[in-house]
């Protein structure tokens, strides 16, 4: 495919709560549920952020490292659960404060934690088209949780944004194909109205995440005539710490091809920006020339998988913006309360 990756930012907000003390509250063994879900801690928006504020932020880092004016943008896709308004779009309002102009296709997409992999798939394919010159993708959620809900434990907020053009000397990666599978397995949804999440506990597993996930890895592997031990790295969508261990090592994977991307442990799952903010943990450290493997997952539901090779540009333009370490070592712990507070639950 003659589409690449320009450049990318993340933005993971400071405010941090910790699986132990959200367990205590609730008279939980807070060592057996860290244990269970590999998930430390998690990040929370401020008072003063939500899901159009975390994009802004990620997608003013991607237009930095990419070094690209925002007037040469054509389409903007925003992916998330969390849309600050009903009607009324995201897209609009960030594309707004980046300064991209008034000539450019804007959309909001949803479709649970894969709503942004699927803006990638349409914009790589208006690219690959000659209908867009450059696309700005991003995936950003502050997913919410019931309270006392296993959810409540990993449901987390932050965002990734992507730049997406043709490939040039400008271009930090490849895409070489990718791949889609899907069904009608309703493991997770949210009714119109309804403020919380509603989930089918242990069917988000076997016949949820893993079949699709599966599915669509399987297909690009049959698609490309690859297997994991010719990719450097792998990336999965991670709603908890264990599925995308599983998951990998399912499909041959090592550990050491998935390491670098389990931000999960350390900052829980937002959503639609969890494979992203994975995706973008293995580019702050990849070399030239390496096959990176992705695949996302959406309730409802879906995977989208990737194959991206970077490079030679990967090295001359790093070091421009924070890194995904960057933001998971800056942080700051509030209570539980102040958590609750927070999220507008008290």
């Amino acid at each position: 495919m003659n589409v690449g990756i320009l450049g990318y930012g993340v933005y993971i907000p400071l405010y941090r709560v910790k699986t132990a003390d959200t367990a205590s509250v609730w008279g939980k063994n807070p060592r057996e549920l860290v244990s269970s879900l590999s998930v430390g801690e998690k990040s929370v928006a401020g008072y003063d952020e939500d899901a159009v504020t975390l994009a802004y932020e990620a997608s003013k880092y991607a237009f930095e490292y990419a070094n690209i004016n925002p007037s040469r943008v054509d389409v903007c896709f925003v992916g998330s659960e969390s849309h600050p308004y009903a009607v009324n779009p995201t897209s609009t309002i960030v594309a707004e404060f980046l300064g991209i102009g008034k000539n450019y296709l804007a959309s909001d997409l949803e479709f649970a934690c894969k709503a942004a992999t699927t803006g990638l798939i349409a914009i790589s394919a208006l690219v690959e088209s000659k209908k867009a010159e450059v696309g700005l993708c991003i995936g950003t959620d502050t997913a919410q949780a019931k309270p006392h809900d296993i959810l409540e434990y990993t449901a987390a907020s932050a965002a990734s944004s992507y730049l997406i053009g043709r490939n040039s000397p400008e271009a930090i990666a490849t895409l070489l194909d990718w791949t889609s599978y899907s069904s009608d397995t309703p493991d997770f949804w949210r009714r119109d109205g309804v403020k919380f999440p509603t989930h089918g506990g242990r069917f988000t597993g076997t016949p949820s995440y893993y079949a699709h996930v599966e599915g669509a890895a399987r297909q690009l592997f049959s698609k490309t005539k690859t297997d994991a031990s010719d990719f450097d790295y792998c990336v999965f969508h991670m709603p908890n710490g264990k599925f995308p261990r599983d998951v990998a090592r399912r499909l041959g994977f090592s550990e050491k091809q998935l390491a670098p991307s389990l931000t999960v442990d350390f900052i829980g799952n937002p959503y639609s920006a969890s494979s992203l903010i994975g995706l973008s943990a293995v580019l702050d450290i990849a070399k030239p020339k390496q096959k990176i493997f992705m695949a996302s997952y959406g309730s409802g539901a879906g995977s989208d998988a990737f194959v991206f090779e970077t490079t030679s540009a990967i090295t001359k333009k790093r070091g421009k913006v924070p890194h995904v370490s960057d933001f998971m070592k800056k942080k700051r712990y509030i209570s539980y309360v102040e958590y609750l507070r927070m999220g507008g639950k008290i």
